[in-house]
């Protein structure tokens, strides 16, 4: 895909931000970019093993992706990496395990090969203590595995997306039109900003002006957005310019700008470049480049596994031994599961007692319990 084909791709993204109709289609540009069959953008819950599809190109059928959340999320292997990965790195089932392992495994077997997929690559877009949402695109066997060029695209693409998403959330909106975008920004909790390429407001909702009123975040100097952090001001400004030269210039940086308050609350800034797609009519002026939304920043607590991985230096293969003994049950039940032998899975066993100090079964599921009851109970 060339130069200007990606930056029409990203174009359409940033649209999809503020229209969340737009989405089936985006994903299906995105799909196409990557080199897929299918594209969707869900998430995962580590705690009752669960999750969702929040929008998707129509390329999985419904009973399948039903059927995941129901009977297949707790086997997937590749979940793993999604937890441990950070956030718009591409995970696929190589990041894992071996393919040839992966093959073996029950979700390949009866929900993988039936739809003549034979692979996935999938790139964290937020993560909390229990919960993962990410952008996945799902290869068949036209298009092979996961290889190095499918994630030289997907890492091309998935700043953007990333915040896409995080914008169309904190706009909380089923469509926002452009003709009254101030309007609908003004019932929004997050402060928002339309600014010229010099930082200058030309409009700001309720939340914003009492932002700039408080001045413990950001404050307003001759009409222009100052940070109160130097550091912090510098990079809003270079966004701000990249947003005025489009929408690829601004996507692989700052996708969330951290602001520190005076009274130490902790806030993030996203950009939306507003000079290209549907979003030109966006502003109350053209000469808006740019739509800032503030907001307090949640902090991306790690998932218990990435806890017990770090604290007893588990290998990813190990921590998957481990919660497959949760999930699923004794060794032999844990071999059909992930597709391996069971003298494989005693072998990884034996070295999970070793590095964590327990000595049976009962003792590794008391260990992960432990561990999660603190931060979902």
């Amino acid at each position: 895909m060339h130069d200007e084909q990606l930056s029409d791709l990203i174009g359409q993204i940033y649209d999809a931000a503020l229209d969340p109709a737009l989405w089936p289609d985006v994903l299906g540009e995105a799909r196409k970019f990557v080199r897929g069959s299918a594209a969707a953008l869900y998430w995962k819950d580590a705690a009752p093993r669960n999750g969702g599809v929040t929008h998707d190109d129509g390329g999985i059928d419904p009973h399948y992706r039903r059927l995941y959340f129901e009977k297949y999320a707790k086997l997937d292997p590749i979940t793993t990496g999604h937890y441990l990965a950070a956030t718009e790195t591409p995970v696929a089932a190589a990041d894992v395990m071996p393919h040839d392992g992966f093959v073996e495994t029950r979700i390949y077997q009866e929900w993988v090969r039936p739809q003549g997929i034979v692979d996935c690559v999938s790139a964290p877009l937020e993560k909390s203590n229990t919960t993962v949402a990410l952008f996945g695109v799902f290869r068949d066997e036209r298009d092979g595995i996961v290889d190095d060029e499918t994630r030289r695209r997907m890492r091309l693409i998935a700043p953007h997306i990333r915040r896409a998403a995080l914008i169309g959330r904190t706009i909380d909106t089923k469509t926002a039109q452009a003709a009254s975008l101030a309007d609908t920004f003004d019932g929004i909790a997050a402060g928002m900003f339309l600014v010229d390429a010099r930082g200058r407001v030309i409009h700001a909702n309720g939340s914003g002006h009492a932002m700039l009123a408080a001045g413990d975040v950001l404050r307003a100097g001759n009409g222009r957005i100052v940070v109160t952090d130097a550091d912090a001001h510098r990079r809003l400004y270079d966004l701000l310019a990249d947003a005025g030269r489009g929408d690829a210039a601004v996507g692989i940086k700052g996708v969330a700008l951290p602001l520190l308050a005076h009274n130490g609350d902790r806030h993030v800034v996203h950009v939306l470049p507003l000079r290209a797609g549907a979003r030109r009519r966006a502003g109350k002026s053209y000469a808006a480049v740019a739509a800032l939304f503030v907001c307090k920043a949640s902090l991306e607590t790690p998932s218990p596994a990435e806890v017990i991985a770090r604290t007893y230096r588990l290998t990813p293969t190990e921590l998957r031994v481990l919660l497959a003994i949760v999930e699923v049950g004794g060794a032999p039940e844990v071999a059909e599961a992930l597709g391996i032998a069971d003298t494989t899975v005693k072998t990884h066993l034996g070295r999970l007692y070793g590095k964590t100090g327990a000595r049976r079964h009962a003792d590794l599921v008391k260990l992960v319990a432990e561990f999660s009851s603190p931060l979902v109970g």
